[in-house]
């Protein structure tokens, strides 16, 4: 089952919003991640699975946001009927400015508490019920490795061979296009194994510290350890998304509660988007195809229309 560090990381992902459980995250070294999860399970190989595992863990999260909103919710009425005592009060003089501006910025800090909660709560909703809703029909923009039904071969080089050796094997280990792979680790690190991104992204993949510990990786900056992690992430992102690469490029980006929250689409957000386009072009003019990619366009739709 998906460990809750890493719903928490897909549903502030979702929001476009920084992540406090990734910052203290970062302080954090992943055996210590590690050790807290209880036991690191073997992702599900089968894409309605990990897609059943995802829904169960993002209910669990809801069900902690609504309580964590119940628990604002009593002292904010609280201090609300103690502010409007403490009004008339300071309006005839009886009690101090700043007695009244204290009970003022208490009732301010318990609203902003119980409105993020609120704010969660209503983006873990709204991925819940985009993963709840079962695909219409399967996608048919796939970017394929064959053209038509032959093999496409492709000259790459990390200039590294032991590198492109571990690239080749855990692509063919967990059945994703080496190449692939390859033009994710190019945007992601420039193949720097001891890169770490400013969100605290890691190696050479750019492991984020709940995925690094959802794959059981102890050294994200262990070249073996960090390319099979990334292999395995784009496989299981690759088979939710039924194939479409582009999705599964805007959900090593963005989280895949990202995507599912937008309809199976590409979240509108500039980076992910960018994101997209950029390692797309790359791996879709090595395949000598066009990668098709669909975002999710803000606009209202008209009733009848699917996405």
């Amino acid at each position: 089952m998906l460990n809750k560090t890493l719903v928490v990381s897909l549903i502030l992902l979702a929001s476009a919003a920084p992540s406090l459980a990734q910052k203290s995250a970062r302080k954090q070294p992943v055996a210590r991640q590690v050790a807290v999860v209880a036991a690191v399970e073997e992702p599900a190989t089968d894409p309605a699975q990990f897609r059943r595992d995802f829904i169960k863990a993002t209910e669990e999260y809801r069900d902690s946001l609504k309580a964590l909103a119940t628990s604002h919710e009593k002292p904010l009425k609280r201090l609300a009927e103690q502010r409007d005592r403490l009004k008339p009060l300071h309006d005839d003089g009886i009690i101090s400015r700043r007695a009244f501006e204290a009970a003022e910025a208490a009732l301010a800090d318990a609203r902003a508490k119980f409105e993020d909660a609120e704010k969660q709560l209503a983006t873990t909703e709204a991925v819940l019920a985009a993963a709840l809703k079962a695909p219409a029909r399967p996608p048919t923009a796939i970017a394929g490795v064959e053209i038509a039904g032959v093999p496409v071969v492709r000259s790459w080089s990390t200039g590294n061979k032991g590198l492109d050796n571990l690239i080749r094997y855990y692509g063919n280990k967990h059945g994703v296009d080496p190449y692939l792979v390859y033009c994710v680790m190019h945007q992601e690190s420039r193949f720097g194994s001891g890169a770490t991104s400013y969100k605290g992204a890691m190696g050479l993949m750019q492991l984020m510290p709940g995925t690094a510990a959802r794959y059981g990786v102890t050294n994200p900056y262990d070249p073996a350890q960090n390319v099979q992690a990334g292999t395995r992430y784009l496989r299981d992102l690759l088979r939710l998304f039924n194939g479409r690469v582009d999705l599964a490029l805007a959900g090593y980006n963005a989280g895949e509660g990202a995507v599912m929250k937008y309809g199976n689409r590409i979240p509108p957000y500039r980076e992910t988007q960018n994101y997209v386009r950029t390692i797309g072009t790359r791996y879709g003019g090595g395949a000598g195809v066009k990668l098709t990619t669909k975002t999710y366009e803000a606009a209202p739709r008209r009733k009848g229309k699917g996405d």
